[in-house]
């Protein structure tokens, strides 16, 4: 895959620091699911910073492009970093952003970026959008996709006080018979 010109300097950047013998663990950890570089949270956090110094946030143009890019990207952290780039700007998202982010959590979903997008994108976006709740979390919730689900259960997270604590024993009333190990954790 070409990589997109915005990316070219974090992409060399992970070449350079990818570690085979901590991406084989990192591999292992996530139940073989993923391809990693080996880069631990804290230096592709420093990676990241240096890139947004250097390059900026994503452009708003280019931002369904990169999204996509990152996710048929192999390296997982890949999408950790898209995330990440994302999550500078949740409070700037727009009303559109939901179907990035809705692709974003039923593409090569698990628990590491799905806890990310609810929390961090989808909760900011709520808040942002409140009359978007209840139309997407009802969708979401008869999707029986498990990550959208999932999702329902903890866009809110990060709501302290604010928390609709009626939306979510509802959400939680709806799944207690599942046996998904994701949705009973």
């Amino acid at each position: 895959m070409i990589v997109p010109e915005y990316l070219i300097d974090i992409d060399q950047e992970m070449n350079a620091n990818a570690d085979p013998g901590a991406a084989s663990k990192m591999k292992q950890y996530m139940k073989g699911q993923f391809a990693f570089y080996g880069i631990s949270s804290p230096l592709r956090k420093e990676l990241l910073k240096k890139h947004i110094r250097k390059n900026g946030l994503i452009p708003e143009a280019e931002k369904t492009k990169l999204v996509h890019w990152c996710w048929k990207a192999d390296e997982r952290e890949w999408q950790y970093i898209c995330m990440e780039l994302l999550g500078r700007r949740a409070k700037k998202a727009e009303v559109s952003h939901m179907m990035l982010y809705e692709f974003m959590i039923t593409t090569k979903s698990w628990w590491d970026t799905v806890d990310y997008i609810a929390s961090n994108l989808v909760g900011p976006y709520f808040r942002l959008f409140p009359d978007q709740v209840h139309p997407v979390t009802e969708r979401w919730m008869a999707s029986r996709n498990l990550w959208l689900q999932r999702t329902c259960l903890l866009f809110q997270l990060k709501y302290r006080a604010d928390t609709d604590t009626a939306l979510l024993s509802k959400f939680i009333q709806q799944l207690k018979s599942s046996g998904e190990f994701f949705i009973r954790k």
